[in-house]
C-alpha cells in the first residue's frame, strides 16, 4: 500500500465518516455522507442531480441512490426540471435544513474547533487542499 497523499486524504475522509458513526449517525440517523450532501445542497440549491453529483465528486447513479432515503424522509425534494423534461431538480426542505444544522454542522464545528485547539493549521490546510483540488480538476 502506498503511503502517498491520495491514500492519506482517503484515510481522512474515512475517519470523518467514523466520527459521524461514533456519534450514532446523529439523532436523525444521518451518515456523514448524508450530512455532507445536505450541507452542499443548502449552499447550491436548487440544482440538477448531475450538478449535485459533480459538487460532491460522485457519480450520477450514486447521487440517485443517495437521494432516495433523504427524499423518503422528507429532507430533500426532487422534482422534474420545467426547462428540461429528463432532468430532475433537487432542493433541501425545511426538515433537511434543520437536520443538517442539528447534526452535520455541529460535527463540522467540533472537528474544526478540535483541530484548532490542537494547534493544527486549519485555515492553511483548507486553503492548500482547495488549491490541490483545483489543480487536479480536469481542464
Amino acid at each position: 500500500m502506498d503511503d502517498g497523499l491520495a491514500d492519506l486524504l482517503h484515510r481522512v475522509v474515512f475517519l470523518l465518516g467514523e466520527a459521524a458513526r461514533q456519534r450514532g449517525d446523529g439523532p436523525a440517523g444521518l451518515s456523514y455522507s448524508q450530512m455532507r450532501l445536505l450541507g452542499t445542497l443548502e449552499d447550491i440549491q436548487p440544482v440538477t442531480q448531475h450538478q449535485l453529483a459533480q459538487a460532491l465528486s460522485v457519480s450520477d447513479p450514486a447521487i440517485s441512490r443517495a437521494l432516495r432515503p433523504l427524499e423518503a424522509a422528507g429532507l430533500v425534494q426532487v422534482r422534474p426540471d420545467p426547462e428540461h423534461g429528463r432532468r430532475r431538480l433537487v432542493g433541501i426542505t425545511d426538515a433537511g435544513r434543520k437536520a443538517f444544522h442539528d447534526n452535520g454542522k455541529p460535527l463540522y464545528d467540533e472537528l474544526r474547533n478540535a483541530l484548532l485547539e490542537a494547534g493544527f493549521p486549519y485555515e492553511r490546510y483548507l486553503r492548500d487542499t482547495a488549491l490541490l483540488a483545483q489543480l487536479l480538476e480536469p481542464s
